[in-house]
């Protein structure tokens, strides 16, 4: 289901974890009053009632708004805030989320101190799996033993049907390796469940990361192969037995990246919608033994499926055919160590993190086990980490004022649509029957998961992460044949982010993001449209960027477009994606302006949005300038600051590569520059860097 949302922007920022790759939501002149275009420089003001996370000292006033926002707005920020050696990254996100590690640290150690939870609670699951996590000694002393079960039905695999027996085992424990198979809403009849198999089965990030040619690709498949080596020896292999089975998995996973679709190629879903009876892709896919594979899942009621990439599944069944066993034994080997590495004793630890956080990331030292241990609670159990969160954190007021916003944001998108010059009236019904058909979750469920059956002890820390996962595998597959759950969250409250999921058509925002410097229920409204408006309108947006429009009011894969407006629609997408396709990143590696489409669209018309229902706020009640800046440039300086970041090279590279948001820098300077009410706030003039020009000016929505 991953695939089909559409986040904010730091992909899943959960609880202490800067992600892979989201994110992330009257008239319109400024008062007559002058306008500052810079800030005071003499002396430190106090912006009272702005909100926590607009403040000058984040700013670089030596740099004008008008050549570039970016620094204008987080220059000062920027240079005073290195990277921590723990992250890769390091912005808004990571600061929010840094506070929100601080009240989870605290309710984890309460619960793992008590033993008198009952057993099922939420308190019990997380307190006992966190006890077991910060065990470091008795994890240590585990070694490999929590994984050799699983390693000696490995190696007792001496056929074919024992492969696939051990294939569909790993599926039900989150075991990587293979392909990707789980159950969602079928994209053409939102209101029932399908069974659906995508591409997967790499090590590396992506497809690309095992078929460039540049230096850098280079650098990262050699120290892959390094990294593949050494975890075979701490299998147990010997050197060239290790060296040789590293060689294999690279040979494989080759194969799987050549058959596997770009990312860009992913994004669009009637491509990868490809439904079909399970007789049907087992006839075309003899050697994956479909039958035998469903029924180890639990899988074995359903008589269709959707194939989201069949030309990946014929390469995977020719191999099945034609690799020999030994190497596939040895590929499973790996992504059993992959998947269990961060679990397991301190050598696998510090391996798994050599590569994936040092060679990919540019991290140069762990995070502390609590965050690790934290994270990975989050990970397993997240809707009972949550109750206890919300319980401390959130309050029913905070709730109701972002409702509150989210109506706002709505009335005002209402607008947009109705003074749209280029859609037609008939599209524009049905896209206002869209947006008022909209669903939106705050803070967390109305309904909690109750983890029945779940047995997590303080005995293994892996074996708890092992038994979490199988449970969420089990909790999936069971919803074949059941009535689409509504109530379904698929971000934790503790989560850093929002979503829009076109198949519910929702827009979701945890209460982990529902905090400064996103959204203060105390701070001006100014600080709160440019932030948590903006946020909000983003994800509106979503349900209309070049995915999104293509699902109708009810979540369904269906074509609401007259020919004509859908062409003038898409010459904007297109116009959208060559104005981010220029943005330079790293050395000559620029934005993908196709990746990145879909949020680019989403913070154009999400700030656009925004802007609009904060003039009809400030109508009612406009407190005018604040530390010398008006309504309308706190507006833009809030939108600017949540998207403030250093990264490391690495990490810069890793996203542009798999990331489909764009980075913080162009996330702020992109969408401000397509706006005249950004010129006019700041004094923007014809010639200035942020400025376009008319015919090359963009708004959609």
């Amino acid at each position: 289901m991953i695939d089909k949302k559409q986040l904010l922007g730091y992909p899943a920022v959960l609880v202490g974890l800067a992600l892979t790759g989201c994110g992330a939501s009257t008239t319109t002149t400024a008062p007559t009053a002058e306008i500052t275009t810079t800030a005071p420089t003499t002396e430190k003001v106090e912006m009272k009632n702005m909100g926590r996370g607009l403040e000058l000292a984040n700013m670089d006033t030596t740099v004008d708004p008008c050549t570039d926002f970016y620094q204008y707005a987080n220059g000062g920020w920027v240079k005073n805030n290195p990277i921590p050696a723990s992250e890769s990254r390091w912005g808004s996100f990571n600061e929010l989320a840094e506070r929100n590690n601080a009240v989870l640290r605290q309710l984890l150690a309460e619960a793992a101190s008590s033993t008198n939870a009952a057993k099922g609670t939420p308190a019990q699951l997380v307190g006992d799996f966190y006890a077991a996590g910060m065990d470091s000694v008795a994890v240590n002393k585990a070694g490999i033993s929590p994984i050799k079960s699983e390693l000696d039905k490995v190696a007792a695999i001496k056929t074919a049907d024992g492969l696939v027996k051990t294939i569909a085992d790993f599926k039900t424990k989150g075991i990587g390796g293979f392909f990707t198979m789980y159950v969602g809403q079928d994209d053409k009849v939102s209101t029932q469940y399908m069974l659906q198999a995508t591409q997967g089965g790499l090590g590396l990030p992506d497809r690309d990361y095992y078929l460039k040619e540049d230096e850098r690709s280079k650098n990262i498949r050699a120290e892959y192969l390094k990294h593949l080596q050494n975890m075979f020896q701490l299998l147990g292999d010997n050197t060239t037995t290790a060296q040789k089975k590293a060689q294999t998995v690279m040979r494989l996973e080759t194969r799987l990246a050549k058959a596997s679709k770009t990312r860009v190629e992913l994004r669009d879903p009637q491509a990868n919608y490809n439904k079909m009876t399970v007789q049907a892709f087992a006839s075309q896919n003899p050697n994956l033994k479909v039958k035998q594979l469903l029924s180890g899942v639990g899988a074995e009621a359903s008589k269709e499926l959707i194939v989201g990439q069949p030309a990946f599944f014929k390469e995977l069944n020719a191999m099945m055919k034609t690799v020999p066993l030994a190497d596939w034994k040895a590929y499973a080997q790996w992504h059993l160590a992959r998947t269990t590495a961060p679990y397991l004793s301190q050598e696998f630890v510090e391996e798994n993190f050599n590569f994936y956080g040092k060679v990919l990331s540019g991290a140069k030292e762990m995070q502390p086990r609590w965050k690790r241990v934290l994270r990975a609670t989050d990970q397993g159990m997240g809707e009972a980490l949550g109750q206890l969160y919300v319980q401390k954190t959130f309050s029913p007021e905070a709730k109701q004022k972002a409702l509150e916003m989210v109506n706002n944001l709505q009335v005002a998108f209402k607008e947009h649509v109705n003074k749209l010059d280029w859609m037609s009236g008939d599209t524009k019904k049905r896209a206002l029957e869209k947006l008022n058909a909209f669903a939106v979750k705050i803070g967390y469920p109305d309904k909690w998961k109750d983890y029945k059956g779940l047995e997590i002890s303080r005995d293994s820390y892996a074996a708890n992460v092992m038994r979490a996962s199988e449970y969420e595998f089990q909790d999936n597959i069971s919803k074949l044949g059941k009535p689409v759950d509504r109530t379904e969250w698929f971000m934790s409250p503790p989560t850093v982010n929002a979503y829009y999921n076109p198949t519910m058509n929702e827009i979701v925002f945890p209460a982990g993001i529902l905090q400064p410097p996103f959204f203060d229920p105390e701070a001006d409204d100014a600080v709160n449209y440019g932030g948590m408006g903006a946020v909000i309108g983003h994800e509106l947006t979503h349900g209309f960027d070049d995915q999104g429009a293509q699902y109708d009011f009810e979540g369904n894969l269906k074509d609401w477009w007259t020919k004509e407006d859908l062409s003038k629609f898409t010459e904007r997408a297109t116009a959208v994606a060559s104005q981010y396709d220029q943005y330079t990143v790293l050395d000559n590696l620029h934005v993908n302006g196709r990746l990145t489409l879909g949020e680019n669209i989403a913070d154009i018309g999400g700030l656009n949005i925004a802007f609009t229902a904060l003039q009809k706020a400030l109508q009612k009640n406009n407190p005018g300038k604040i530390a010398g800046f008006t309504p309308e440039q706190r507006f833009f300086l809030a939108w600017a600051q949540i998207w403030r970041v250093n990264m490391r090279d690495e990490a810069q590279n890793q996203q542009i590569l798999t990331d489909p948001h764009s980075p913080g820098k162009f996330r702020t300077n992109g969408p401000v520059s397509n706006m005249p009410q950004f010129y006019e706030a700041f004094g923007c003039q014809p010639g200035d860097e942020m400025h376009r020009a008319d015919n090359s000016r963009i708004k959609i929505w």
